[in-house]
């Protein structure tokens, strides 16, 4: 395996933006002074007046991406144009083409929406999508530092959510890293996370981002070292559990504001990746509170084997939502006053037959004033003094009961009430049937 980086710098993974936007783009060798340069799209409408170009909000090896307007919807969007440079690469643009058909059968709403796609008249492939206004997760990373881990959970499971409708769809996204899972706010909802760039565009020339390309004697293999599963860093076949590592990659440095390797170059990452145990939370972040199954569940899906990990983006979501549970309760008690939740006695029920059984009253009659003692347990049963003279009270001493529920026809009244009623029912069902037959004889 030959990795190919696109320069020779240790900041492959450093962002800068364009002017006047807040979408974030990498910084390549030598790349800045040219994307400052007189852009061609930018003041011209596409598509037979369809679009207008308004800026450029970012810019990479393989393109661009501009916000335009659409007048007839009276709305933007967001345009992503493949440089005509690569109009003669057949199978760029046959990926570009197929990719862009993929993305726009994904429905999810935590999937970033392609309303269009196809060629300019240049011979330019392009696509639609949906405008989004927020920032990405590198971005927040930045800027904010480390996410408190409910705020971050939330966040991957949403991404979860829409990465399992692609994954169904065979769609793998096989370039998960913070720059792709955005954040806005949508229907008034904040962390409203949009999943971005499910492959698209992402078969990169050597100048698309350094240390993110890795050729192999199988083929061409993308994507960003420090997000890649171990099987990718080797050029092995994908599938939906190669995103789930980067996932898991992504939370961790959410969590922790760090990467779970201590690496240098791009390759020292493929190389850990793929031989090496992450970094324990709690010795990357060692002042930081972690909700105690956390640890287990990204050990899970960082594991270096494909099937020791989470099978499915569903599974992997619900591990997590274990954890929401677990620190939610957790929270609640720590809130309530000690001794607000008293251990719970054991209460017999009808699922319960032999403690059931043993608190049915035993009496078949008993009268309606006796006494039992106030402390609820068994003892001495007595009557009421009489104002009336009468025969001499009979001694009931040895009488133990244990509640003083009456019974009917020796079945305790609750149940036995019930049985008649039961009983009354099913008569009046039978004598209406013959009545009806009668009628219609």
């Amino acid at each position: 395996m030959q990795v190919v980086p696109a320069c020779a710098t240790p900041a492959f993974r450093e962002i800068s933006r364009e002017p006047n936007s807040s979408v974030s783009r990498p910084r390549v060798c030598g790349i800045l002074a040219a994307v400052r340069q007189a852009d061609q799209y930018v003041g011209r409408e596409i598509l037979s007046g369809q679009f207008r170009i308004i800026e450029r909000v970012g810019s990479g090896g393989m393109g661009a991406v501009y916000k335009a307007q659409q007048p007839s919807m009276d709305r933007f969007v967001a345009v992503k144009i493949l440089h005509s440079k690569f109009t003669n690469r057949k199978d760029l643009v046959s990926r570009f083409s197929r990719e862009a058909r993929a993305m726009s059968h994904l429905t999810h709403p935590n999937t970033a929406k392609v309303f269009l796609y196809g060629q300019l008249e240049d011979g330019s492939c392009y696509i639609v999508m949906e405008h989004l206004d927020g920032k990405n997760l590198g971005q927040i990373i930045r800027h904010e530092g480390p996410m408190e881990p409910v705020r971050a959970i939330g966040v991957l499971l949403q991404a979860c959510a829409a990465l399992q409708e692609a994954h169904d769809k065979g769609i793998v996204h096989r370039d998960l890293k913070p720059e792709n899972i955005f954040l806005c706010t949508q229907g008034g909802i904040k962390d409203y996370v949009k999943v971005l760039d499910f492959g698209l565009a992402k078969v990169t020339e050597r100048e698309m981002r350094p240390g993110s390309m890795i050729l192999t004697q199988e083929g061409m293999v993308f994507g960003t070292p420090e997000f890649m599963s171990p099987e990718q860093a080797q050029g092995k076949i994908l599938d939906a559990r190669s995103d789930i590592y980067s996932l898991a990659v992504i939370l961790y440095e959410l969590v922790t504001g760090k990467l779970p390797f201590d690496a240098k170059t791009p390759m020292d990452y493929v190389t850990l990746h793929v031989q090496a145990t992450p970094i324990p939370l709690a010795t990357r972040a060692a002042g930081r509170q972690f909700p105690p199954a956390l640890q287990g569940v990204l050990d899970r899906a960082m594991a270096k084997r494909p099937e020791e990990r989470f099978q499915s983006a569903t599974d992997f979501a619900a591990a997590l939502r274990g954890i929401l549970s677990a620190a939610a309760l957790q929270d609640l008690a720590q809130t309530l006053p000690a001794g607000t939740i008293p251990a719970q006695p054991h209460s017999p029920s009808a699922t319960d037959p032999i403690a059931f059984e043993r608190t049915t009253p035993k009496l078949d009659s008993a009268p309606s004033d006796v006494s039992v003692p106030a402390n609820g347990q068994s003892g001495t049963v007595s009557k009421h003094p009489s104002t009336k003279p009468g025969p001499a009270p009979v001694d009931t001493s040895e009488t133990v009961v244990d509640a003083p529920r009456k019974t009917l026809l020796g079945i305790s009244r609750g149940p036995g009430i019930a049985l008649l009623i039961g009983l009354g029912v099913v008569i009046g069902v039978i004598v209406a049937v013959g009545v009806t037959l009668l009628i219609m004889k």
